[in-house]
């Protein structure tokens, strides 16, 4: 391998933690992981943003959800509007439904438990570097216990999503734009917005939130 492509393919990330020895933990655990590289670490928000500026090849931001001044789910608002293609990973101790999607809500693309060891957590980032999703198993479960109940409610059976809709979907849930899916897929931005709205309107979500649920449900993200 050469010294440009092993450059290439390191991860470089930011922690954000309000307590130092979480902080220092989580990247003396990823130390001997020699394709993640922590460049930077944060105690809060607003020093996370002021880093990410200073950081540009920042690639994914691992971040505690209960922090004092802008938590967890406003810094990852915050890290969507400004740094579109940087990748949030959320780390907490809980996993209740609401706060799991008041973070997918928020533009994360990984809930990883504090709880979680050094494999886990390798992979996750990882995951969501290449641009897919990642949940600790308690969190998926979280998630598919939810879905079960409102699917009790409703009427029994998937319905029929085409290939080019699971395709758009997948994207949906990697946080593409509708430009990007375009490109990715060699169609129009026009023709992207119709799937979108044919695929909420099947699965009668409401949201990309509500797709990316639908699409944990049914096994739709492999």
């Amino acid at each position: 391998m050469s010294a440009l492509s092993a450059s290439e393919a390191v991860i470089d990330l930011l922690l954000v933690d309000d307590h130092p020895m979480v902080v220092e933990g989580i990247r003396q655990m990823l130390l001997p992981e020699t394709d993640l590289r922590v460049v930077a670490q944060a105690n809060g928000g607003e020093q996370a943003l002021e880093l990410l500026s200073a950081h540009p090849e920042v690639r994914v931001v691992l971040l505690d959800l209960s922090m004092p001044g802008m938590s967890g789910v406003e810094l990852a608002r915050a890290i969507r509007a400004g740094w579109a293609e940087v990748r949030v990973l959320a780390l907490s101790m809980f996993h209740d439904h609401a706060t799991v999607a008041e973070v997918l809500e928020a533009g994360g693309a990984g809930y990883v438990l504090k709880t979680a060891s050094r494999a886990e957590l390798s992979t996750a980032i990882r995951q969501v570097a290449a641009g897919r999703t990642y949940f600790s198993q308690d969190v998926a479960d979280t998630l598919l216990q939810n879905l079960q109940i409102t699917a009790s409610l409703e009427t029994p059976g998937p319905p029929a999503i085409t290939r080019r809709e699971r395709e758009i979907l997948q994207l949906i849930a990697r946080e593409h734009s509708n430009l990007e899916i375009a490109e990715a897929l060699f169609i129009s931005e026009r023709t992207v917005e119709t799937h979108r709205r044919n695929l909420l309107t099947k699965t009668k979500c409401k949201s990309a939130v509500g797709l990316i649920q639908y699409a944990i449900r049914h096994n739709l993200l492999a």
